[in-house]
């Protein structure tokens, strides 16, 4: 059990992580300024919230401006005065571009194998309206260490995403195992955003009910003895929870634990309204 020394400390801990990481959330240009989701093809076709005509041809995405058309790419213009066509190399799965418009930014990306356009505008009424998650006090008893234990070689995991139809495929290197409220535990866990980081999708318990029905996300570092810390407080919700404009992935089917996790985000307020 926590001393009344430590839960301070932890709490205050918390509140500095949760603050910046609203803060990105919020960002002008972060997922939720997205105005719309679009899925190339080989016909061209005009794009609401983007200028010119998008399509895609051998694996890559081939954009027509008009005349007075404009797109940024690194602050560099892509058209000319009399109009232009641009072709961008392949992008890699779970990768993409951006580029600007104005004041907004179009993501590029690919998502299961298909080719996205999701322009970002800061105006756009999800992000203004923005009033930040509610979440869980901190509890450090949510807090636990366990030990990763790595897979001979990274075990390929397809899961499904937010998106029906849309099959997200990674390269897991083990798994996150760990005791929580009485329980053995074990989460497969995917290569993280930053160097040395691990990444896990799951739900518990609560999804559906306080928490959101189809994941929330952690991310832990391993230390060099493979010891870990899980800090479930600081579990998130991914850009689904909020938008039905984004592609999350799902967690793998072992990552659907039988304990109810009360800590991190909730359900955002923007869902429990369309309820």
């Amino acid at each position: 059990m926590p001393t009344h020394t430590e839960t301070p400390t932890f709490t205050a801990a918390w509140e500095q992580w949760h603050a910046a990481h609203e803060r990105h959330r919020a960002h002008p240009h972060g997922f939720l300024a997205v105005t719309h989701l679009h899925w190339l093809s080989g016909i061209a076709t005009q794009l609401a919230g983007t200028p010119g005509t998008w399509s895609v041809q051998d694996d890559a995405v081939r954009i027509a401006l008009k005349p007075g058309e404009s797109l940024q790419r690194d602050g560099q213009e892509l058209n000319t005065a009399d109009g232009t066509t641009i072709l961008f190399d392949p992008i890699e799965e779970r990768g993409g571009i951006n580029l600007v418009a104005g004041e907004t930014v179009i993501e590029v990306a690919k998502r299961g194998g298909k080719y996205i356009v999701r322009p970002r505008n800061p105006n756009t009424a999800l992000l203004r309206d923005y009033r930040g998650t509610p979440a869980y006090a901190p509890n450090p008893e949510f807090a636990v260490t366990g030990t990763f234990v790595p897979f001979p070689t990274p075990r390929p995991t397809t899961v499904g995403a937010a998106v029906e139809g849309i099959h997200h495929v990674y390269a897991a290197p083990g798994e996150l195992r760990f005791q929580l409220a009485g329980q053995e535990l074990a989460l497969t866990a995917f290569n993280g955003f930053a160097p040395g980081s691990l990444l896990v999708l799951f739900t518990d318990q609560t999804s559906g009910r306080t928490t959101y029905t189809a994941n929330r996300s952690l991310s832990v570092v391993p230390a060099a003895d493979g010891s870990v810390l899980l800090d479930f407080n600081r579990a998130v919700n991914l850009p689904c929870a909020y938008t039905d404009l984004a592609t999350c992935p799902l967690p793998p089917a072992e990552n659907r634990l039988p304990v109810a996790i009360e800590a991190g985000e909730k359900i955002p307020y923007e869902r429990q309204e369309q309820k």
